[in-house]
C-alpha cells in the first residue's frame, strides 16, 4: 500500500469544554455558582433509599444519579445485608460503571472484601486490611494514568464493633477552595511531574514501578479527577516552592475540613445494608475495634469508568 492509498488516522476525540480549564474563568464562575448553590448540606440529603442495590427502581436509580452529579458521590440505604458480592457489581451496572479494577488485592472477581487480614494472605500490612486509621486519600492514587479510578462503591455487610467511620470530601469542592486561593496552586498541582509515588518492592523485586503524575487532571469528558494521599511516607513531590506552597494549601484544605463541621465533609459510619457509590472522591477512616466473632465486612469495588452523566451539565445554562 502505497502513501497515497494510507487510509486516514480518525481525528482525536474533541475534548468537551470543562470548568476545570484555567483559561476559562466565565465556565468555572458558573460552575462554581452552581456547585456551592445545589450541593447536598447534609447526610439526610446525600441518602437515598432503595429496596435491593441489585435491582434499582428507575426512581432509586434517578435519585442516586441525581446526588452523584451534585455531590459526586451518593450514600443508599437498603434492608439487603447478605454477604453477596453481586450487590456492588450489579449496581454499579446500572449506573454506568463497568470495567472492574482488578487490582492485585481484591478477590477473583475483582471486588475487594475490605476486612482485618493477616500477613498470610498477602494483604497483611496494607492499611485497609487493619483496624488502624486512615487519612485523607483518593483510591488508586499509585496506579499509571491508563488505570485510573473514576468511579467506587462501598458496601457494608457489617460494620466494626465501634469506629470505623468514614469521612468523605468531594474532590471538586477541594478544587474550588484551592483555586479560590490561588489558581496558581492549582495550576502547580496539574503538572505530569508534581507528584511520584515510589516503586514497591518484594523478595521478587520490582512489584510496580514508580509513578509520576499530577494531582488534578482533566478527562476528555471535561471531568475532573485527583490523585492524592496525605501520605507522608512513600510519596515524593517535586522539590520547588511553587509545589511546595501548593501542597501546603492543599493541606491546610484538607486539615480545615478534618472536624466534620465544616461545609462539604460528611462523617458516616456505615450500617448493614448501607453504601456509598459515586466518583473516585476524597475519602478517610477512623480506626476502630473489630469483634471477633462478627468482624467488619465491607465490599469495595473500583471502577476506570465514571458514573453516567446528566444529559447536559446544568451549571452550562448558568
Amino acid at each position: 500500500m502505497t502513501a497515497i492509498d494510507t487510509p486516514p488516522q480518525a481525528p482525536p476525540p474533541a475534548r468537551t469544554t470543562s470548568p476545570f480549564d484555567l483559561d476559562d474563568d466565565a465556565g468555572y464562575g458558573r460552575w462554581r455558582a452552581w456547585k456551592l448553590a445545589y450541593r447536598p448540606v447534609s447526610t439526610a440529603a446525600l441518602t437515598v433509599a432503595i429496596a435491593d442495590p441489585r435491582a434499582l427502581r428507575p426512581g432509586e436509580r434517578a435519585a442516586l444519579l441525581d446526588r452523584i452529579s451534585r455531590a459526586s458521590f451518593a450514600v443508599y440505604r437498603s434492608p439487603v445485608i447478605a454477604e453477596d458480592k453481586d450487590i456492588p457489581r450489579l449496581l454499579g451496572a446500572q449506573l454506568g460503571l463497568h470495567r472492574l479494577d482488578a487490582n492485585w488485592l481484591a478477590d477473583e472477581d475483582g471486588i475487594s472484601s475490605i476486612a482485618i487480614s493477616k500477613a498470610t494472605d498477602g494483604r497483611g500490612g496494607f492499611i485497609p486490611y487493619t483496624d488502624r486509621a486512615i487519612r485523607w486519600h483518593t483510591d488508586g492514587y499509585y496506579h499509571p494514568a491508563e488505570r485510573r479510578i473514576r468511579g467506587m462503591i462501598l458496601h457494608c455487610v457489617r460494620p466494626a464493633a465501634s469506629g470505623g467511620v468514614n469521612g468523605l470530601f468531594d474532590h471538586e469542592l477541594a478544587y474550588l477552595r484551592l483555586r479560590d486561593l490561588s489558581p496558581a496552586h492549582v495550576r502547580a498541582l496539574t503538572q505530569p511531574d508534581v507528584m511520584t509515588i515510589p516503586a514497591r518492592t518484594d523478595d521478587d523485586g520490582v512489584a510496580r514501578a514508580a509513578q509520576t503524575g499530577p494531582v488534578f487532571s482533566v478527562d476528555d469528558d471535561g471531568s475532573l479527577h485527583m490523585r492524592y494521599t496525605a501520605r507522608t511516607r512513600s510519596i515524593e513531590w517535586k522539590d520547588d516552592a511553587t509545589t511546595r506552597a501548593a501542597v501546603a494549601a492543599l493541606e491546610g484544605v484538607l486539615e480545615g475540613v478534618g472536624g466534620g463541621d465544616a461545609p462539604g465533609v460528611f462523617h458516616l459510619r456505615l450500617q448493614p445494608g448501607m453504601g456509598i457509590v459515586g466518583h473516585n472522591v476524597l475519602h478517610d477512616r477512623t480506626g476502630f475495634n473489630d469483634d471477633p466473632a462478627h468482624p467488619r465486612l465491607l465490599y469495595r469495588a473500583r471502577f476506570l469508568d465514571r458514573t453516567e452523566p446528566p444529559a447536559e451539565a446544568p451549571w452550562r445554562n448558568g
